[in-house]
């Protein structure tokens, strides 16, 4: 077998009456598209009124498009369809269009979350130092402190997990410690024997008074859990709340997924990174070969913004019927006088909203590129990225910077693996490095950079992660963790293979699906 053809060698939990309540919303979704953009065109065809009106609302709308402050990639596609199709186009964006349909959610969740970062507060001494280290390491700090509200910490330790199943076994040891509470918030469950062992253990400190949450996202796991899962829980005293939940009646907050990845114990210790819970992220089966994922496992002062982000997303959910939450008792208990083994790097948990005009992940990403004077190093599962994006990459590489891509060997999915590969032409002829990792799926969302600044979290380097997807992650300031991260990206080089070469003399115009793909992936 090619080491690029994925083989499935087990097949994921089917749960029948979630998949059928997937299927039944594509159905429902398509007679709604399919009956009113009948009656439109059939009307149309019979009125040169209607028709000229069709059109002058679909140049009308093209415009408001254009003259909004949305990336042009997200733009664009837009625009086409609706020129395109004046009927057919108005229809669809009226449907799934973000800025229309999502208005009243994006205030609910943005009013919360603002609510719930003023709590934070940033502590300027911290600040002043990292000015003194590094003027241009502060200018990302001030960005993400000072515009975004997610303050940098130090007394905080850091541990690396260079494999899930490294970063399982330390979250199952610190969850039987917990005495208070316990908060998750993943996109997919499996309940299989991984997270089993999890919930056993939830259980079990359910029962001994420790108030536990789980939160997850229902696309995320529709194919492993159904309600079932929910009754079984909250008859052991546990909350599980389920974000998002597909319905029959679509609008375009469905597209919008959570995909953090949160584990909160006490506000003393929390954990985040790429891996799900979930059997292939831990290599317990091995749909696409060898699966590579990293996380951080956080003990300290900066534990408090998880918590933040955790409990900002769990009461933006809540239904009207539910208690409010006293939410400042818990941000509270991460101030427990902790005195961390290593106090000399800063640390910095954000996340990122799809309801927030401020693209916080992509603008973290962009300036991380455009300070890095050594060399640059990432691993994503996903290239799609827009033009500003890969400039700033080739603008690294043309000024000397050593920029290396890591993306998978074996794909999970092969058009968004072919779409991945018509980027890398454009980026190798300005002097970026690009690896495949041979042994299989590499699912880690990792930057370090100048042996100094890195990168952990939910965060692709695609427009899923970049503007529709809730995420996270922790940006950390020191050499210490720079340095297990370059190790993990040493041996990740020796087991993948370059294929800059491939790419080098590659035309630069893409294939027609490829063109197609690249125009309809900044909506989906």
């Amino acid at each position: 077998m090619s080491k690029h053809t994925p083989m499935r060698t087990e097949k994921k939990t089917s749960v029948k009456n979630s998949f059928g309540r997937l299927v039944m919303t594509g159905v429902f979704v398509l007679i709604q598209v399919g009956w009113l953009a009948f009656l439109l065109l059939y009307l149309n065809r019979y009125s040169a009124v209607i028709s000229l009106i069709s059109t002058f609302i679909a140049i009308i709308l093209a415009l408001k498009i254009y003259g909004t402050s949305t990336n042009s990639a997200m733009k664009m596609p837009w625009i086409i369809v609706i020129l395109a199709f004046p009927i057919l186009g108005v229809l669809i964006y009226i449907m799934f269009g973000r800025s229309i349909v999502t208005k009243t959610v994006k205030k609910h969740f943005n009013q919360i979350e603002k609510q719930y970062k003023e709590t934070l507060t940033q502590d300027e001494t911290i600040m002043d130092e990292a000015r003194e280290n590094n003027v241009y390491i502060y200018n990302q700090f001030h960005y993400l402190s000072r515009r975004e509200g997610y303050p940098v910490y130090k007394n905080t330790d850091i541990e690396f997990y260079s494999i899930g199943e490294e970063g399982l076994e330390a979250q199952l040891e610190q969850l039987k410690k917990a005495e208070d509470f316990i908060f998750m918030e993943y996109h997919a469950i499996e309940e299989a024997s991984s997270f089993n062992r999890i919930k056993d253990i939830l259980i079990e400190r359910a029962g001994a008074g420790v108030k536990v949450r789980l939160l997850y996202d229902d696309v995320g796991s529709i194919f492993f859990l159904n309600k079932d899962f929910i009754r079984e829980l909250r008859s052991h005293g546990i909350d599980c709340r389920v974000f998002n939940p597909i319905k029959l009646a679509f609008n375009m907050f469905m597209n919008n997924r959570d995909h953090r990845k949160i584990t909160v114990i006490d506000g003393k210790v929390g954990f985040t990174g790429g891996y799900n819970l979930a059997e292939e992220y831990f290599n317990i089966t091995h749909p696409y070969g060898e699966w590579k994922d990293t996380g951080f496992k956080l003990t300290g002062d900066a534990v408090k913004s998880l918590t933040v982000t955790f409990l900002s997303m769990w009461n933006s959910i809540k239904k009207k019927d539910e208690p409010q939450d006293d939410y400042e008792k818990y941000i509270n208990a991460s101030d427990y006088g902790y005195t961390a083994k290593n106090n000399t790097q800063f640390v910095l948990p954000y996340a990122d909203s799809p309801l927030n005009t401020n693209r916080v992940a992509e603008n973290a990403y962009l300036n991380i590129i455009k300070s890095a004077k050594q060399f640059l190093y990432i691993t994503t599962p996903y290239l799609l990225i827009t033009e500003e994006m890969s400039r700033e990459l080739a603008m690294a590489a043309m000024r000397g910077v050593d920029v290396r891509i890591v993306t998978p060997g074996i794909p999970d999915k092969k058009l968004t693996y072919s779409l991945t590969r018509s980027y890398y032409a454009d980026l190798v002829r300005y002097g970026v490095r690009i690896y495949e990792y041979t042994p299989g799926f590499i699912h880690a969302k990792q930057w370090v950079c100048d042996n100094e600044l890195s990168v952990v979290g939910t965060i692709n380097m695609d427009f899923r992660s970049l503007y529709l997807h809730f995420e996270n992650a922790v940006m950390v300031y020191g050499k210490e963790t720079a340095a297990d991260i370059m190790n993990d990206f040493y041996n990740i080089f020796k087991r993948s293979e370059e294929v800059t070469g491939k790419y080098t003399n590659k035309p630069k115009i893409l294939k027609i699906h490829q063109c197609i793909l690249r125009l309809l992936a900044p909506l989906f």
